[in-house]
Formats: structure tokens, C-alpha cells, sequence
């Protein structure tokens, strides 16, 4: 067994986990139910089962888990907090759109020791080296093959774990490879013989091909021959020698050859599997670009309803959106605010069956969560639709709950002629709401000119919504009412109609910002005034009010005309999200990203048709070679299942640059299939190009199912041979699962 492992084992915390404990698994005020957890062998699962169940038990990896919470940190908790003290309540949080797992202990001591013993097996988990990762993916599969637990694995076992493992092999062939790993040739293969099987079996000949290429003895890599690979294949230029020994000193397991300067198959391997031999250009995962430049020059990541976890008739509304929202470095979130009862303000999608929760419940988790990804702004996105009385209530509690967070002056006190900008904006919240008068301004405005976004859907989704609301028709005909404290608290993000370019460009002011429903921003991407008119004021785009299920629009077409806050429904996972993620999965994750140059200039004259007149227009050929994969995820759990995968490569970006080719499907081979097909595509506008590698489960009598994607921005491609490392469904890792490809950039001759 792995060494480091045992270690772990070896710790008081992590020694009651593996013990087990009983421990009630809460859901709701009336739901608690006594379920028994316990750590398994391999120091990563966590298995649990209720007594009643007979043999059924769940199990999850603590790899899923990105957070332990103590005490009542959830809404759930909080709802039983006098039945049970803070002190024996926990919540495990998981990563992506999973939902949380609330747990009490029978004593204070139990709980800690959970709490203690998950966060470090946690960080185990995170702090583990390639080779100890790939150590502990061989022992789960020897844990999940070896069925009676006896230490060994016959050659039934075997079988059925190539099953599992998603792999269709030849008896004969499988006979082989066990032969040759049971060294005593007693039949069985214990832990050491059974790694030694594992390695034959992902014995990666493709990797091999490539190293021989370079290797002048064909067992290692000399520094200078290293270096040649790095810098013809990876074109890496200059820098390879320094690297070179850099890859060497961190990735090489074999202690000989790094004295020798030197880099083995094994080693080469690791690297190839590492960030470093991502398709993701390292240094672009950090915060690399200029944040000084005026909010209006960057595309902000945005949240629609982002207190719904569900759809938007009857989902449920929930503080834990808001955390996993603004987790996911979202800087622009929703609050749809309403009159509750006691004079205290609720949040919540109106005239519809979503529950309820409360406003000053929603401000104190942005609080304490708002900074916890990104330290750049978060913008507050209010839709108001209080009384004067529950208005001055929010008021207060922005006020009193975010203190000095919330920006409530002018920077320096003049009337800006341009916005400020994120790195002046750090750590600050700011309200977008309608306010009665400018900044800096002491006249009184009338508000017949504010209106909602459910008014502006009103009117640019007529045709698309069945009737109209009755509620919106009377909110229409009163005049606005506006608490003079709330509107005090705006100070940048004005909300205002929109009158016209033409308005916009002879009297608006860069603090005042419109929002429009997708249908209505379509139209308006056919102007070419658009991309203009958003180098100046922000613009906020949401979807349309007939997606009910709380399905997204393409966010693509809106940052193609400059558009900063496109807000998606976060809880829903699919392309659209995907692409979010994409894009903002650069620059630090910092939740925003700066436009591209053309984008930036107040004279511009891009327009998304016609980017052959941009100025040194460049097109690009992007060639991919998709050369193999490695242990894609199952897709159907049946026992005998095994998939069929095709890869799949999408370009989003302007009109001209959308296009999508994709391999052949391998048959029944989801373990290593190898394709060797190369994908050719032109890139016309490469700064605002998407590209999404997607993986599929061919089916030729329904629909291809889903298996994982990557997508990144075009800018931020390491071109060479590259592994992409797949994300599930909801956007989360799933290791070892990649693909091994080799790109190449050129100028289009």
C-alpha cells in the first residue's frame, strides 16, 4: 500500500473516521435519519449506509468535497438549531452544482474529529504528486476489483475490472498480460504484481512514439534533447534550456537520471499529464491582464436569479446559490426583492411558487462570501419591488450588514467622465438599482424614465410571453416610488430606460447602464453602434422570460458586440455555462476579463460581420491532431456497458469562426482509444474565439450522449503535444479522464 497513505492513517482524527460513526444525515426540519460513515481503506472514500438498508450503501470521494462548514452554516442547520447545539452540526460542501451533505454527531468530540479528519484528508488529497495520484487511481481499482477482500486478485476479477474500467479486451490478450504479471505464477495477483499489470495496460505506445523520436538510446532524454523537444514540438523558443532542467528537477521519479540531467519514459509521461503539459497556457490561469482600465473595458461574469437553485416557477430560492455563485467567481449577482411579512423584505422569483428567503439573509452571505474567489467588485443587481416603508429596510441593512464594503461616494468625489476601475473598485460592492438623482447631483429627477427588467421584458418580449402580467401592466401605469436612502446608495450602476444609440452618444452618462432581455439585445447586435456604446456604459443582458426551466441563451453572440454583464442561470449546467467558464476560466478566475483592444477603443468600428476590416486582421489556422484517450468516465453503469467515443472540437466566436468537425467513434473502448484524425479550422477574430473540446458516446440510433468537455479561450492555447483534462456535465474534474492531442497555430498563408 502507498506509504504516504499509511501516514494518514496514523492520525487520531482520520483513525475515528475510518472506525465509523453514526452520524443523522439531515434534509429538511422533519427529515433526520441515522446513517452509518466510515472512511475506507484507501484514506479518499467515504462509504455510508442506513440500517435498514441491507446491503445497499452509498459511497463519495472526499476528492468531491470542497469544503467542511462547523456549526449551523446551513440553511438546513440553522432550521434545527435549537433541537441541536452548533457544536455536533457539520456540512460537507461538494464542488460543481452537487448539493450539500448536513450531518450531526451523537458528541462535540465526534463531530471535530470529523470535521478535523475530512479538511486533512482533503488536503491530502490536494497535496498529492502525479505519481502518488496515479498510485492511489491503481489502489481504488484493486479495492473495487478485489471482490471476496482477500489481498489478491484472480483472473475472473481481472475481467470484470476491465469491465469497470470502460475497456473491451481480448481474453487471450488479458491472459497474457496476467501471465506475465504473476511472477509466482500462484494465479492470483497481489498489489505489487497487480501495479505491474496496471502499467501494461496503460502502457501508452503514442507517448512512446514521441519520446523515441527524441531519445538517441531510446530509454531517456538527455537535457539537450529534452530541450530540442521543448522547443521544436512545444515551441517554447528561448526559454527551453532553463526549462528543460526545471522539468527535470519536477517531474522525473527516477533519482539516477536526474543526476544525470536526464528524463525517463516514466517521468515524460508525468509531464505530459501535468498543468504544465495542459492544453491551458499556465501562466494565463493567473491574473495576468491590466485591471486598471474602466469597468466598461472588461466582460464581467453574471448570474441570473442567482437565488434560485432550480427552475423559476417552482424552485426552490436558497442562500446556498448565492455561495456557489459568487464560489464560481461570479462578480454580477440577482436579487429580486419583494414585501415580505413583519416589514422584513424577501427574495424570491415573484408572482410564482419559488420559496422565499430573506433579504438581510441574502446581504450577510454576500458578505461573508463576495471576496472569497475574486477580490475585484461584486455588483449587487436589484430588482425592486418594495414599498417605500421595505425599501429604507434594505437600505439599512446594506448599510449596516456590508459597512465599509459597500460603495456608497464617489472615489474621489468628481462627477466621472469615465468608470473607475476593478483594481480601484477591490473589495467593494456596489448596488445597480434606480436612483432619483446623478451622482454628486443635488436635483430632484422624477422616475417616470426607470423601469424593471420585468417591465423592459414586457415590452421586448411581447410577442414571445403568452399575457401580459397584470402586476407589471399596474407598476407600468403608477409612477415609480423611490426611498431616498436606497437611491443614495448608487453611485456607478444607475439603471436607466434605454432611449437610442443616438441618445446615448449625445447625453448619456458612463455611470448609467440599461439592461435588455436577449431577444432585445439581438437586435440591437445588428447595430453597429453597439460595440461603441459599450466601450462606455456597461451593459447588462438576461434571458428571456419564457425560459421557465431556467435554460441560458448563448452568451457568445452578447461578448461578440461588447456586452460586459451577461447573465446566465449559474444553476444551469450545459454549453452556455461551459462557455462561461471558459472564458472566465482565465485571468485568475478573478470573475473578470479585459476585451480585446478593438473592443476598448471609444472610436471603434468592429463589427462581428466583418472582422476583415479590423486593423492588422491576421486570420489563424488552428490544426489539431486528436491522437487518444485516457479512461474516459462510463456513461451507463451497467455492468457490461462499455462506450463508443468520438471527440468533437467547436469554435465559438464571431459568425464567421463557428464551426465544429469531429472524429470518427472508436468501438467499445473508453480505456485508451486512439484516433490519430487531424481537425482543421481558420480563425478569423482569435481574441473573442472559444474553443470546446467535447467527448461523446456514439449511438447511431439516439443521440449521442455526453461524456466530458474543456473548453478554454483560443488566446490561451499551448500549442505541441497537449493532454486536455476533461470536465464533467456540471464543470468538474474528473481524473484521469484526458485527451492527448498536438496543435498547431500558423499564419493562414
Amino acid at each position: 500500500m502507498d506509504p504516504e497513505v499509511s501516514r494518514i492513517q496514523d492520525d487520531p482524527d482520520v483513525r475515528v473516521m475510518m472506525a465509523g460513526s453514526t452520524l443523522r444525515k439531515v434534509k429538511s426540519k422533519s427529515w433526520k435519519k441515522q446513517r452509518h460513515f466510515r472512511l475506507l481503506e484507501d484514506g479518499l472514500t467515504i462509504w455510508y449506509k442506513s440500517r435498514w438498508a441491507g446491503r445497499g450503501h452509498s459511497t463519495f470521494s472526499v476528492t468531491e468535497v470542497e469544503a467542511v462548514r462547523e456549526g449551523h452554516q446551513s440553511e438546513v442547520l440553522l432550521s434545527i438549531a435549537e433541537e441541536f447545539p452548533a457544536d455536533v452540526c457539520f456540512t460537507l460542501v461538494f464542488r460543481g452544482r452537487q448539493g450539500n451533505l448536513d450531518l450531526v454527531a451523537e458528541s462535540p468530540e465526534e463531530a471535530k474529529a470529523w470535521v478535523q479528519g475530512v479538511r486533512k484528508v482533503i488536503h491530502k488529497a490536494q497535496t498529492m504528486d502525479e505519481k502518488e495520484r496515479l498510485d492511489q487511481w491503481v489502489w481504488d481499482w484493486f479495492q473495487k476489483a478485489d471482490k471476496n477482500k482477500d489481498g489478491k486478485m484472480i483472473f475472473k476479477e481481472v475481467r470484470t475490472l476491465l469491465k469497470m474500467m470502460n475497456v473491451e479486451m481480448n481474453e487471450e490478450h488479458a491472459l497474457h498480460l496476467f501471465a506475465m504479471a504473476d511472477k509466482s505464477e500462484s494465479g492470483s495477483l497481489e498489489i505489487e504484481q497487480f501495479v505491474h499489470f496496471y502499467k501494461m495496460l496503460t502502457q501508452r505506445d503514442e507517448v512512446w512514439k514521441v519520446f523515441q523520436d527524441y531519445s538517441a538510446d531510446g530509454e531517456k532524454l538527455l537535457l539537450d534533447e529534452l530541450q530540442s523537444f521543448l522547443s521544436i514540438e512545444q515551441h517554447e523558443g528561448e526559454q527551453s534550456s532553463q526549462h528543460a532542467q526545471e522539468l527535470i528537477d519536477r517531474y522525473e521519479p527516477s533519482e539516477t537520471a536526474k543526476k544525470q540531467s536526464a528524463m525517463s519514459l516514466d517521468g515524460f509521461q508525468v509531464y505530459l499529464c501535468s498543468q504544465e503539459g495542459s492544453v491551458f497556457k499556465p501562466e494565463h490561469r493567473e491574473l495576468y491582464q491590466d485591471m486598471t482600465q474602466p469597468l466598461s473595458h472588461y466582460f464581467i461574469s453574471s448570474s441570473h436569479n442567482t437565488y434560485l437553485l432550480e427552475d423559476q416557477l417552482r424552485g426552490q430560492s436558497s442562500l446556498e446559490a448565492y455561495i456557489q455563485a459568487l464560489k464560481r467567481g461570479c462578480r454580477c449577482v440577482e436579487v429580486d426583492c419583494w414585501d415580505g411579512s413583519d416589514g422584513e423584505p424577501v427574495v424570491y422569483h415573484g408572482h410564482t411558487l419559488t420559496s422565499k428567503i430573506l433579504f438581510r439573509d441574502v446581504i450577510s452571505t454576500l458578505k461573508e462570501y463576495a471576496f472569497r474567489a475574486s477580490d475585484f467588485p461584486v455588483i449587487l443587481s436589484l430588482e425592486n419591488h418594495c414599498c417605500l416603508e421595505q425599501q429604507t429596510v434594505m437600505a439599512q441593512h446594506l448599510s449596516h450588514i456590508l459597512g465599509d464594503m459597500l460603495l456608497t461616494a464617489l472615489l474621489d468625489g468628481q462627477v466621472p467622465q469615465q468608470l473607475p476601475s476593478p483594481q480601484e473598485l477591490r473589495g467593494k460592492i456596489l448596488l445597480k438599482a434606480k436612483k432619483i438623482n446623478s451622482p454628486g447631483d443635488c436635483v430632484d429627477e422624477t422616475l417616470t424614465d426607470e423601469v424593471s427588467d420585468e417591465e423592459e421584458m414586457a415590452n421586448d418580449d411581447a410577442e414571445s410571453l403568452p399575457a401580459e402580467d397584470p402586476a407589471a401592466e399596474c407598476l407600468k401605469k403608477s409612477k415609480s416610488k423611490l426611498s431616498r436612502e436606497l437611491s443614495d446608495l448608487v453611485v456607478y450602476c444607475k439603471s436607466v430606460h434605454f432611449h437610442g444609440f443616438e441618445h446615448a452618444r449625445s447625453q448619456a452618462k458612463c455611470y448609467e447602464m440599461s439592461s435588455f432581455s436577449e431577444s432585445k439585445a439581438k437586435k440591437l447586435a445588428k447595430d453597429a453602434d453597439f460595440v461603441q456604446y459599450n466601450t462606455r456604459q456597461l451593459t447588462r443582458i438576461y434571458p428571456a422570460g419564457r425560459r421557465t426551466d431556467s435554460s441560458n441563451y448563448n452568451p457568445q453572440e452578447m461578448w461578440n458586440v461588447g456586452c460586459h454583464i451577461v447573465a446566465l442561470n449559474f444553476q444551469t449546467a450545459g454549453l452556455e455555462m461551459d462557455l462561461n467558464d471558459g472564458l472566465f476560466g482565465q485571468n485568475g478566475c478573478c470573475g473578470y476579463v479585459l476585451k480585446p483592444d478593438f473592443m476598448r477603443d471609444a472610436n471603434t468600428q468592429f463589427g462581428p460581420e466583418k472582422p476583415k476590416e479590423l486593423p492588422g486582421y491576421k486570420p489563424l489556422r488552428l490544426s489539431i491532431q486528436v491522437i487518444s484517450g485516457q479512461q474516459l468516465p462510463k456513461v451507463n453503469q451497467k455492468e457490461g456497458s462499455i462506450v463508443d467515443p468520438l471527440v468533437r472540437v467547436e469554435i465559438y466566436g464571431v459568425p464567421q469562426d463557428q464551426a465544429k468537425e469531429e472524429t470518427s467513434h472508436i468501438n467499445n473502448n473508453g480505456f485508451n482509444p486512439v484516433w490519430n484524425e487531424t481537425l482543421n479550422f481558420v480563425i478569423h477574430a482569435p481574441k473573442l474565439a472559444l474553443v470546446r473540446f467535447e467527448v461523446e458516446d456514439y449511438d447511431k440510433a439516439s443521440r449521442n450522449d455526453f461524456m466530458g468537455q474543456f473548453t478554454l479561450p483560443f488566446t490561451c492555447i499551448q500549442a505541441g503535444y497537449r493532454h486536455i483534462h476533461l470536465l464533467s456535465k456540471d464543470g468538474t474534474a474528473i481524473p484521469p479522464s484526458s485527451l492527448f492531442v498536438n496543435i498547431s497555430i500558423s499564419e493562414l498563408q
